[in-house]
Formats: structure tokens, C-alpha cells, sequence
């Protein structure tokens, strides 16, 4: 994956970027500013080249990332990111060109900040047992942490795993929302991450019209979906757990108490639908622990 962030580097940046991600194989995010050296943030802290961006390097590097056709990338880009093949995204900021108030294109950019791929396979093994019933069924589960703390990562490793069962639970067929291309991180089309054998993916496509389609087209038994907020989230998933699918998803919060209390979260707690809360926490060391709940509220683990 970092090969691919590679050549879409400046060209005489690319040798001191080269050695600095060899030296942080744990490297999140590569930040590109003009006027700036370029920064690349490492869980807790931040390391910085000793060249200066250019405009002339920001130019290349949308030439690279469009492979010569800016037009072609015109969409993406007016949304504020795109995802490149080994599935790290880049997203983008500048001078946002207006009609009617909506973003129509972006011009002068000037900003870009690479998400470097992670998938981190094994991560969430912990917690799957704690996501089935006796019978193997899936309860109906959000992940919860505050932003930064790795809850798509856990998502995703949490649908690889329910999608190819193991030797105590047989795998189910998983239908992914993915709108911002965060969870598969298709390129083209093809997930550049791996979501399991029996998943399928809606990229790009907005949650709410996702979930529907996903239920009349797809017969999933388990619909996986990123970041719930609103009350149309809220009633998209009621839709499809009044139907049968099972809902994987995630939530921001730092405190179940606060999740609950959310107006439209709140609907389907008190209708029991949700059964399972996670809380995910960071140590200061990095590390992720978990905590579990029921649809009681009580703490299992």
C-alpha cells in the first residue's frame, strides 16, 4: 500500500518520504500543504521533512492521483476525496467553487491529506464471540468511540470475520454501505481491502438509499454501515431490522449514556432493536480495548 502512496508523491519528494514511512511503519496520515514541509502523523505524534511543498508539487501530485486526467477525477474530488488503488484515501482543500448552495467543483487545491490504509486483520477478534447468540445469530451491534480511536478499522475486521465464519460460526452474507469508500476502499469498483468471501459492496453511495437497496436487491443477512447519526439513519435501520437483515455499525461517542440519549438512536433502544453497544477506548500506549453491552445497558465485558 505505501508503494502506492509513493508514486503519487512530488518525484523529488519521493526518496525522503521513502525513508521516513520505512522508519514508521505505524504512519496514519501524510499531510500536504504548500508553504509547508510536509507532515506525516504517527499515532501521538507528528514528523516533519525538511523540504517545503510547492505549488508546482501540488500540481504534480493531482496530475499522479488523476493519472493525467483531473476532468475524469472531477466528481470525486468536488466531494473532497478520493480513494486510491491499495485503498488509502486522500481528501482535499482548497477554494470550493459554489451554485446554489451546493459544492459544485474545487478549484486551487491547495491542501491534501493522505489516510494511510491500515486493516489491521485480528483486531476485533476479541470481540467477535460477544456479537452471536448460542444459536450463532448476530446480535444487532454499533461500535462506539470518540473520533481517531479506530472504530472503521474494528468495523471492518469485525465484517471480514462475520462474512467468513470460522469453525464455531458459520459465515453470513454481508452487504456493506460504504459511502465515503472507507470500509472496502474500492478502487474502481474492486474493494482494495479484504471484507470477506461472502460480502458486497454499495461504494459511494449514501446510507439511507443504501440500505434500502441493499434489502430489495442483495437479500443480506448482515447490513455493516459507517458513522450513524441522524433521525433518517435511525429510521433506514429500522426499515431493514423490521425485515430480518442484522445491522453492523458504528456510531460517534465516548459514552454509551450519550449514544443512547441521540434522538434517533434513542427510538431504536427503546424498541430493543440495538443489542449489543461497544465502547472502544485507546490507551496512551495506543492499544484499543473494548467494552460491551447489552441491550439493558449492563456490562458484559
Amino acid at each position: 500500500m505505501k508503494q502506492e502512496i509513493l508514486h503519487i508523491m512530488p518525484i523529488r519528494l519521493r526518496q525522503a518520504m521513502e525513508q521516513t514511512l520505512k522508519n514508521q511503519p505505524y504512519a496514519e496520515e501524510i499531510r500536504i500543504r504548500i508553504g509547508q514541509p510536509p507532515e506525516l502523523r504517527c499515532k501521538d505524534k507528528s514528523i516533519w521533512l525538511s523540504q517545503t511543498v510547492t505549488q508546482a508539487d501540488v500540481e504534480e501530485m493531482l496530475t499522479f492521483i488523476s493519472r493525467y486526467s483531473l476532468y475524469a477525477y472531477e466528481e470525486e474530488i468536488r466531494q473532497g476525496f478520493l480513494t486510491i488503488k491499495g485503498g488509502s484515501r486522500i481528501g482535499f482543500a482548497g477554494q470550493a467553487r459554489v451554485e446554489r448552495g451546493q459544492v459544485c467543483r474545487m478549484a486551487n487545491i491547495r491542501f491534501l491529506n493522505i489516510r494511510i490504509a491500515a486493516e489491521r486483520k485480528g483486531c476485533a477478534k476479541g470481540l467477535l464471540p460477544w456479537l452471536f447468540d448460542e444459536d450463532g445469530g448476530f446480535f444487532n451491534t454499533l461500535l462506539v468511540s470518540k473520533p481517531g480511536v479506530g472504530k472503521t478499522t474494528f468495523l471492518r475486521d469485525c465484517i471480514r470475520m462475520v462474512s467468513n465464519g470460522d469453525g464455531e460460526r458459520a459465515g453470513k452474507k454481508v452487504c456493506v454501505i460504504d459511502e465515503r469508500s472507507e470500509i472496502a476502499a474500492c478502487h474502481l469498483g474492486i474493494p482494495q481491502n479484504d471484507v470477506g468471501s461472502r460480502t458486497d459492496v454499495l461504494d459511494g453511495c449514501p446510507k439511507q438509499e443504501g440500505m434500502r437497496m441493499a434489502l430489495r436487491g442483495m437479500s443480506p443477512e448482515v447490513v455493516a454501515v459507517d458513522e450513524l447519526g441522524g433521525t433518517g439513519d435511525a429510521k433506514a435501520v429500522g426499515e431493514i431490522l423490521l425485515c430480518g437483515c442484522r445491522l453492523l455499525g458504528t456510531v460517534h461517542g465516548d459514552q454509551i449514556e450519550q449514544v443512547i440519549r441521540q434522538a434517533g438512536l434513542k427510538k431504536l433502544w427503546k424498541r430493543s432493536l440495538i443489542q449489543r453497544l461497544v465502547l472502544l477506548k485507546r490507551r496512551k500506549d495506543g492499544t484499543r480495548i473494548f467494552e460491551v453491552y447489552d441491550a439493558g445497558g449492563r456490562r458484559l465485558c
